[in-house]
């Protein structure tokens, strides 16, 4: 995708004032072994539907679906922490095989601090995206802060790391692209849907 192609990737014009540095980027990238997400404005666009029965929709966007799929195959742990309860979120989640699920917390400090406990490691082997200030206290403490492009203000200035694509529409593709690349993972993950890595059985 345009703009995760460089390790160092920045998302100026968006008002980020003290980004890391790309060595600095690429170290933070490199520790990672957790991944959290927010939902509603990082995975989705942010927007809700209600219907008439009650129940809510939203829309996911395939590109940030499949780099899930490829950090659980490079062995990072990946989990959801939101604010809100859904049961459209549970069903994505499912579909990509993500078991660590955090719906309707209070505190997502608090959360966070249950997540990385149960997990045994360190805020610097966790990474996170949110996108508005109730994400702040999870992004001031993990090693990897990230946002999308849309994010407010006070978290685009607070973070490593934001996207040039804005929540629900790859901003997550290019947060796991950047880490797998630090990781120098990502050359496996092309490398295993070009022609010859078919012929001998990859998918």
């Amino acid at each position: 995708m345009a703009g995760a192609h460089d390790i160092g990737i920045r998302a100026s014009g968006f008002g980020i004032r003290q980004p890391a540095s790309d060595d600095e980027l690429r170290a933070k990238a490199e520790r990672i072994r957790v991944i959290l997400l927010d939902v509603d404005g990082v995975l989705t666009d942010g927007k809700v539907q209600i219907h008439g029965d009650g129940t809510e929709s939203k829309t996911f966007d395939i590109k940030d679906g499949i780099s899930l799929v490829w950090a659980q195959r490079a062995g990072l742990t990946l989990g959801i922490l939101s604010a809100r309860t859904s049961a459209s979120t549970i069903q994505r989640a499912a579909q990509l095989g993500i078991t660590l699920v955090h719906q309707g917390v209070a505190s997502k400090i608090e959360t966070y601090d249950q997540i990385v406990g149960d997990l045994c490691v360190d805020d610097e082997q966790v990474a996170y995206m949110g996108d508005d200030v109730v994400d702040l206290g999870v992004l001031e403490r993990v090693g990897l802060s990230c946002a999308p492009a849309n994010a407010v203000d006070e978290v685009r200035s607070r973070v490593d790391w934001a996207s040039g694509r804005n929540g629900g529409d790859g901003a997550v593709r290019e947060m796991i692209e950047l880490i797998l690349r630090a990781q120098r993972r990502w050359d496996a993950v092309v490398s295993s849907y070009l022609p010859e890595a078919s012929a001998m059985g990859g998918k």
